[in-house]
């Protein structure tokens, strides 16, 4: 019995080996990833299923994230982008830094992505007047450049530089400016469990004294109610901060922001409520549209791409420009 079945199969692959070598062509060819990215219009992310806050307020309307998609740089999907509107090819070089993998850069964005919920949930509950501390700050590396000398690695904590502790960019950046090119800095990182002491040169750039890194802030702290931001491995950034604190501010307070609107809009947050330009919201706007919505909040900086885009494809929503949390909600009052 064995024998015939082995000898069956025998016959019907020769019988149809043309068609299997034509099928692990056709599998290999969706395999081999060419160092591009394809960026396409993406979509929204409703906020009020990602977002909770103990004894919150509801609304009528949505308030939603607005997210760009991508597709890795297979061959078919590179041909597509040829003949598909809105489909643009990037090189990996301009997602990724140069001596960083696509890995970590993701998880970069991802410590990026919890920076923008803290800011978010902190500078919602400020607007609102709700009780909220900052208990404690993680200052965590998130980028190294090449010509650093130092002994940090990416994905430190930084406890203190020179005996200082900071909490931001700018007080690194103070640190910096008070020595002289060649001066070394010592720094006590957290590396996992255990505490080390590493060292960072000080060099002269194009845009000034630097050490070569990139930090990232998140936060520790206590806020009354309780609120928590669900978010997917896959949803990594900090451009969703600006959606975020409005959808918690939304939920803090009685009176509803939304109106009975589908707002989407992008934009960072910061815990004082200063909304930071995006990225590729060229994407975001046009997935706005395609997910009906009727107004689309976006950063100062980015508001005249935005413009543009809408005047070339003839969208018809309300463009509204933002610089501040406050702003944002002012704004959406008076539509």
């Amino acid at each position: 019995m064995a024998k015939k079945i082995l000898e069956s199969c025998k016959r019907f692959i020769k019988e149809n080996y043309k068609f299997f070598i034509v099928l692990i062509l056709i599998l290999a060819i969706f395999q081999i990833q060419l160092p591009y990215k394809i960026y396409t219009p993406g979509g929204m992310v409703n906020l009020s299923e990602r977002i909770s806050v103990e004894g919150g307020y509801t609304s009528e309307g949505e308030l939603g994230m607005a997210y760009v998609s991508m597709v890795k740089g297979s061959i078919p999907f590179l041909l597509l982008s040829y003949i598909i509107p809105d489909w643009d090819i990037v090189p990996d070089s301009e997602i990724t830094y140069d001596n960083q993998s696509f890995e970590e850069t993701i998880k970069a964005d991802q410590i990026a992505t919890q920076q923008s919920i803290d800011s978010a949930i902190i500078s919602a509950y400020k607007e609102a007047g709700k009780p909220v501390t900052v208990e404690s700050e993680n200052v965590n590396i998130t980028y190294i450049e090449s010509e650093a000398d130092t002994d940090l690695e990416l994905f430190d904590k930084v406890l203190q530089i020179d005996g200082r502790e900071i909490k931001s960019t700018d007080e690194l950046r103070e640190i910096i400016n008070s020595h002289q090119e060649g001066d070394t800095l010592s720094i006590k990182v957290l590396r996992g469990d255990e505490q080390k002491e590493c060292y960072a040169k000080i060099y002269q750039s194009e845009s000034g004294l630097k050490i070569g890194i990139a930090i990232t802030v998140t936060y520790n702290y206590e806020e009354d109610p309780t609120a928590s931001i669900k978010m997917k491995q896959s949803e990594s950034g900090p451009s969703g901060g600006l959606m975020m604190s409005l959808a918690i501010y939304d939920a803090l307070t009685e009176e509803d922001i939304t109106k009975g609107k589908k707002i989407i809009g992008t934009g960072t947050i910061d815990v004082d409520g200063n909304v930071g330009e995006i990225s590729g919201v060229k994407y975001k706007l046009i997935g706005a549209v395609h997910e009906k919505a009727e107004v689309f909040l976006v950063p100062k900086g980015n508001y005249e791409e935005a413009k543009q885009v809408k005047e070339e494809k003839g969208y018809d929503i309300e463009l509204i420009s933002v610089s501040t949390l406050k702003e944002a909600i002012e704004a959406l009052a008076k539509i």
